[in-house]
């Protein structure tokens, strides 16, 4: 059995693996020499002290004691095995379609979008201004929304599945080790298109199938079950359809709706994203002038309630860039993404506040379960009212924001499209406007020197999760009023992030194959 030691350190000391390892054995009482292994189990940042410190817990193994297996998995062949649609190759599709190979079931995949390396070529003309792709972009295509933008794999949800079980497969796909152990891990936009190609490989060569350019138009649904979908004019059958489908395809909700199948407007969250020099942050987190060279670029988490309504960071790219996250031309919308090494001189994060369903009462006797969704879609039509041509989005200095007074200038970017200078807080939605400025006030006495005119909030961030959600039954996961039918993941409201989505997908999975066992 390998033997638990936690160590603080500096931040030097935690970088250099022999320092450690000879620190563990004085603490184990042995000699550095039968120190076999060393490895690191958590990692995590302590900067609550002027002094910053590296928290570390390590197993270390001593000669003659069996040592890890390295991480693997077996994933059978299922060719002429019965399939199962998976609609969407998002984390929910991609991570329901390995578990179904490994319980012996042939996942046929549908990608509305385009392959990931496709992908580049339609995500690069974008940050170029040229047209979007309303089928491949930041949102769609293979891997889905988490791909291009930034690969956190943090959940704060540990009931889901088993975490590491998930992180362990990424790490199988080609993820570096690290991400077993930090605190909050991190794979990267650069390197999470090798890992999806990687997925894709496993499953294709286990006998299953992905196909890319497959819009679902329809559900073929006989008798109350899902007996497959179409895609135009061809149908595509299976024992069971699992849609994971993301939050941004509302052509599914409307589609759903359209057909009758049962869907419920849900509370969500909207706002903007607020970017800051990545030094700043790094001064006020870590108390210095400048971050020192062991340390990784500083991140927050803020949240605050305003007047009963909650106000939160979310998405928090230190060293990242802001993108452009629009799937039509007629929205602004943006996200934020971050390298694995964090190396950009900015840091960015959503700030946004709760949206009720008292917020889209209005709209409910027209839209019904999408009101939500209308909402959603009218705050992305004003940002792209008052932004500026094609991608270029409208912004406002933080403190100008807070004060309620326009820009006449704004600071450099990282949203390579550009931005142009807009009162974000006259025209959109008083509630949330009203909710970012008092958040802001708050954050800014937390964070001394959060609240700047070096500082930039870009419109909008209102894609944090689905206004709608589709209906299972607790219990066999399945649509209460249509058998067979998955909803999964995010786009199906039960999912916050590539983690949380990939551990949905694995048990509905499990739910097909009781169901398609019977």
């Amino acid at each position: 059995m390998p033997h638990t030691v936690a160590l603080v350190l500096t931040p030097k000391q935690a970088a250099d693996a022999r320092h450690y390892t000879a620190l563990a054995a004085r603490r184990l009482g042995v000699a550095e020499a039968d120190v076999a292994l060393v490895r690191v189990v958590k990692r995590s940042v302590d900067a609550r002290q002027r002094q910053v410190k590296v928290n570390l817990t390590l197993e270390v193994y001593v000669d003659r004691e069996p040592q890890p297996a390295p991480v693997h998995f077996d994933y059978p062949s299922v060719a002429g095995r019965t399939e199962v649609v998976v609609v969407g190759s998002g984390p929910a599709g991609l991570f329901a379609s390995l578990r179904l190979i490994e319980l012996g079931y042939r996942p046929i995949l549908l990608e509305r979008g385009r392959d990931v390396s496709a992908r580049k070529t339609d995500i690069a003309r974008i940050n170029r201004n040229g047209p979007v792709d309303p089928e491949s972009n930041y949102a769609f295509g293979e891997g889905g929304a988490g791909t291009f933008s930034d690969g956190k794999l943090f959940t704060r949800s540990k009931k889901r599945g088993d975490y590491n079980r998930a992180l362990r497969a990424l790490v199988f796909h080609g993820a570096t080790p690290e991400i077993l152990y930090e605190a909050h891990p991190h794979i990267g936009t650069d390197k999470l298109p090798y890992i999806i190609r990687n997925v894709r490989r496993t499953i294709v060569e286990a006998g299953g199938v992905i196909r890319f350019g497959s819009r679902v138009t329809d559900i073929e649904i006989r008798r109350g079950r899902a007996a497959g979908v179409w895609c135009g004019d061809e149908l595509v059958e299976g024992a069971a359809v699992v849609l994971a489908t993301g939050h941004s395809a509302r052509d599914i909700y409307e589609l759903l709706h359209r057909r009758g199948v049962r869907l419920e407007a849900k509370p969500f969250a909207m706002g903007v994203r607020i970017e800051h020099p990545q030094p700043l942050i790094d001064s006020i987190q870590y108390h210095c002038e400048t971050r020192g060279e062991y340390l990784p670029a500083a991140a927050y988490s803020l949240v605050s309630q305003e007047g009963g309504r909650g106000v939160y960071s979310f998405c928090m790219c230190p060293g990242g860039f802001i993108v452009p996250a629009m799937t039509d031309a007629a929205q602004s919308v943006v996200n934020g993404m971050s390298p694995s090494g964090r190396t950009s001189p900015y840091a960015n994060s959503g700030l946004v506040t709760e949206v009720r369903e008292a917020d889209f009462a209005h709209l409910l006797s027209e839209w019904g379960p999408l009101a939500g969704l209308r909402l959603q879609q009218q705050f992305e039509e004003l940002a792209r009212r008052y932004g500026g041509d094609r991608q270029i989005a409208p912004a406002q200095r933080v403190d100008d924001f807070v004060a309620g007074r326009a820009s006449g200038s704004l600071p450099a970017t990282s949203y390579i499209p550009g931005i142009v200078p807009s009162r974000l807080d006259e025209w959109m939605p008083q509630f949330i406007a009203r909710a970012l400025r008092q958040g802001l006030t708050t954050f800014g006495r937390r964070m001394r020197g959060f609240v700047t005119r070096e500082a930039v909030v870009v419109g909008v961030e209102s894609r944090t999760s689905t206004p709608v959600r589709i209906p299972r039954d607790p219990l066999t996961l399945m649509h209460p009023e249509i058998a067979g039918l998955f909803p999964a993941g995010e786009g199906a409201g039960y999912a916050g992030g590539i983690i949380s989505a990939a551990l949905d997908g694995e048990r509905i999975a499990e739910a097909v194959a009781r169901h398609a066992g019977r």
